[in-house]
């Protein structure tokens, strides 16, 4: 595969600045132009000045634009998904499947935005009238992850425009290129400068607190890690902002005695080792019954054993690399902990002999539900798998975690399905489905997995306020 950098030619460095590497390979991509702390104000006083613009911008007019961006990204999808592969490691097939669901979000509130509907309230006095409407909010920061670079940027960046925001976006460090050529496909679009601004950083400390602390933002949103999330939301306080965190998960996938086996392994296999297992949504702790244990490792192993890992641009890879040697020495690491409290190892177990940053597709079995690895966001190709005799036993053990982003459950017992959506402690639950995601759902989670939703109706309105007025004199 030869990488097409044409879309983001603009913003490649030939001196010093943040250095981007494919992590299959750890070679050097190419080097792009940074920002500090002192330059992201700049940008952020930018985005107050587009704003003023933006926000007056009918949203028949917003959307027309935000059409024309989803249509750009629609004609450069292979090459934004060579680019996603290229600094983010996932294979090619994920990456193109990427493109089309960031693209999606696009689409989705450019239609949304121009349903940001009030309403008027009947007034309990005559001669009154009760309106209520909803402004954007103004100008929104954003931090967002590796893993998804493409789609983590539409989620937010995407209703923010519609309802009239202007929005800063801080990638990983990781990752910058998949979202500059996102903001150069909307300056073709016609979107105008400021009104989404991408800053990459080698600084990410002092330009965090520039996003979270800057008065002029009025709303911040992250996805990434609980322990950064809280850090991120106290820097929030101090000037109140109106903020979403999507953070940390521990999904379950539960298989009950009833299940359809074959069904529950294929939503496995996606669900746990899509992009090596580095998502937030991905199945991290499998609980199967007693009855039918045996019959699904069996079966999920067989199916494991034959996945091809290697270079995610290559023909046929089914796992990529991890993001960086960190990464594999934190799997490693949790792998080695098992193993010392009692797992055994029914496939994988160390580092894949590719070179580069890559990591066997791993089962654990004869787990307990105490040992360390329940409790952990492994964010790479393990599955623990662990085994329950009752109902109430699964729900128990699955709810033992202060995560609560995403759950599945396998149960071809229609009266169990309704038991376990409701007594399952998350803000999504799959039930005989792998894959959750989509534009027109809410996603997010609960307890310390975050704050707010994205997605659906309901994540345009974490870019608004609501502001209620009275008219009077009416009579």
């Amino acid at each position: 595969m030869t990488l097409d950098l044409s879309l983001v030619t603009d913003y490649i460095s030939h001196g010093t600045g943040l250095v981007v590497l494919n992590p299959a390979t750890n070679r050097v991509i190419t080097t792009v132009k940074e920002y500090d702390a002192a330059s992201v104000e700049s940008a952020v006083i930018d985005s107050e000045r587009a704003f003023k613009q933006w926000s007056h911008l009918t949203a028949k007019g917003r959307a027309e634009l935000l059409q024309k961006w989803y249509g750009l990204i629609l004609e450069n999808a292979e090459g934004l998904a060579q680019i996603i592969t290229a600094e983010c490691g996932k294979p090619l097939a994920e990456a193109r499947g990427e493109v089309a669901y960031g693209a999606s979000f696009i689409e989705w509130f450019a239609e949304e935005g121009k349903r940001m509907y009030g309403d008027v309230i009947p007034s309990p006095l005559a001669g009154k009238k009760i309106i209520v409407q909803k402004q954007p909010i103004g100008v929104i920061s954003a931090i967002t992850p590796w893993n998804f670079p493409i789609a983590m940027i539409t989620r937010k960046v995407a209703p923010a425009l519609a309802a009239g925001c202007t929005a800063v976006v801080k990638p990983a460090e990781t990752t910058p290129l998949s979202a500059l050529a996102l903001e150069a496909l909307a300056l073709e679009a016609g979107i105008p400068k400021g009104v989404m601004k991408i800053i990459p950083t080698t600084d990410p400390v002092s330009v965090g607190k520039v996003l979270t602390e800057h008065p002029v933002i009025k709303k911040f949103s992250f996805t990434g890690s609980t322990p950064v999330g809280k850090l991120l939301m106290k820097q929030c306080a101090g000037t109140v902002k109106k903020v979403s965190l999507e953070l940390g998960g521990n999904a379950p996938f539960i298989v009950f005695n009833d299940a359809n086996i074959d069904k529950a392994v294929e939503g496995a296999l996606i669900s746990k080792y899509r992009n090596a297992g580095q998502t937030c949504v991905c199945a991290n702790r499998f609980y199967v019954q007693a009855d039918v244990y045996d019959e699904f490792i069996s079966k999920f192993t067989k199916a494991v054993s034959g996945f091809t890992v290697g270079n995610g641009a290559e023909e046929g890879t089914i796992v990529g690399p991890l993001i960086d040697e960190a990464a594999v020495e934190k799997v490693e690491g949790l792998v080695s902990l098992a193993k010392e409290q009692g797992a055994n190892v029914a496939l994988g177990g160390a580092r894949h002999n590719a070179c580069g940053n890559f990591y066997s597709p791993t089962i654990l079995t004869d787990i307990h539900h105490s040992n360390a690895i329940a409790q952990a966001e492994i964010f790479g190709p393990v599955a623990p798998v662990f085994k329950f005799d009752a109902e109430e036993e699964a729900v128990q053990m699955a709810n033992d975690t202060p995560y609560g982003l995403a759950a599945y459950f396998y149960t071809q017992d229609l009266g169990r399905s309704f038991r376990i959506m409701q007594a399952l402690e998350y803000g999504m639950v799959g039930v005989n489905e792998g894959i959750i995601s989509t534009e027109v759902a809410p996603f997010g989670g609960v307890k310390e997995s975050g704050v707010g939703r994205e997605g659906s109706r309901y994540g345009l309105d974490e870019y608004t306020e609501i502001k209620y007025c009275l008219l009077g004199g009416l009579s």
